[in-house]
């Protein structure tokens, strides 16, 4: 499972948690504007706006979890198993793999506007990508640097393209029923409660953080949905890089899995393998991993972005500890 959002503090970040319970060798891609994408169904982009995201390199085809381009606008596929559908081609409409999904969008637009016109005819086609790996079931959170969100979900009614609001994706259910079940959380607070209980009787109590008491605090998709709504609503907003960029990591650690948590089969349990984010501005991709805190960063180099080549940064997975003396 996963947790994805878009957090805005002077400039906005944009990536996401990926739990799983194996690593598939990911590392981070940059994509240059000259890298000949060629699609199942569609026209090949010769030519096209740099990507730079986190991605699995097979047969030199980028495969990516996530990623952002260079102007701005960012895109994440989370598990999605049960609504998920993927469909025949159809001859009337714009025929895509969910593998070629993430480059054909941020391929091509510079914003969720753009990105909403590429959606209207859209069809994920079912095309694995090879014999070895198959299609997963997925849906996709696409925001800009205005901080516009929207989430994409393919399921048997068709292709739903959905307002985002709150900023935020996690899994299952359909992204409708996610915000609905917002509504029984109206009252968590930062603030100390008021008694509406019994007014007129002062009650004595135990702890702090009495507003956010009923918090969900589960690994399961709806807890963390709401969690990182609620974590993200109140996040502070720093004055530097280092401050937002700080704040947006505790944003994603607010949510994340630790080993031996949740258990997806005997003796295999689905943790936090990394988290990123993408400053939608400046293109610089930050990440951490389950084994290094540290968070580490791969800047978008201009004078690199009109080649034909592929740029891949393997993740630094060693911890680093500051020894003080």
């Amino acid at each position: 499972m996963c947790t994805s959002i878009i957090y805005t503090a002077g400039d906005s970040y944009f990536g996401r948690n990926l739990d799983l319970e194996i690593s598939f060798g990911q590392e981070v891609v940059v994509t240059p504007r000259n890298y000949p994408f060629s699609f199942r169904k569609m026209p090949s982009l010769d030519h096209h706006y740099a990507i730079t995201g986190m991605a699995l390199v097979e047969d030199g085809y980028p495969l990516y979890f996530d990623g952002a381009n260079e102007e701005g606008l960012g895109m994440a596929g989370l598990s999605f198993d049960g609504p998920c559908r993927y469909f025949p081609e159809d001859p009337a409409k714009d025929n895509v793999t969910p593998f070629e999904f993430i480059p054909y969008i941020l391929g091509q637009c510079k914003n969720v506007t753009e990105a909403r016109k590429l959606l209207s005819n859209l069809n994920l086609v079912k095309i694995d990508f090879s014999a070895k790996l198959h299609l997963s079931p997925l849906h996709w959170l696409i925001a800009d640097k205005s901080g516009e969100a929207i989430v994409v979900e393919s399921t048997a009614e068709g292709l739903n393209v959905y307002d985002n609001p709150v900023g935020v994706l996690t899994n299952n259910p359909e992204f409708p029923k996610q915000l609905l079940n917002l509504s029984n959380y109206q009252s968590i607070s930062p603030a100390y409660p008021e008694n509406t209980l019994i007014p007129e009787v002062k009650l004595s109590t135990y702890s702090r953080g009495f507003g956010s008491r009923f918090l969900p605090g589960g690994m399961d998709s709806e807890s963390r949905f709401v969690k990182e709504v609620f974590t993200k609503a109140h996040a502070p907003k720093g004055k530097s890089e280092i401050e937002n960029i700080t704040d947006y990591f505790h944003n994603l650690h607010a949510v994340e899995q630790q080993k031996g948590l949740d258990q997806v089969a005997p003796g295999q349990f689905e943790y936090t393998i990394y988290s990123d984010g993408i400053n939608l501005t400046t293109g610089t991709f930050y990440y951490s991993t389950y084994d290094n805190n540290q968070i580490n960063a791969v800047k978008l180099e201009e004078d690199k972005l009109d080649q034909t080549e592929l740029l891949q940064y393997p993740l630094q997975s060693k911890q680093t500890i500051n020894f003080q003396n």
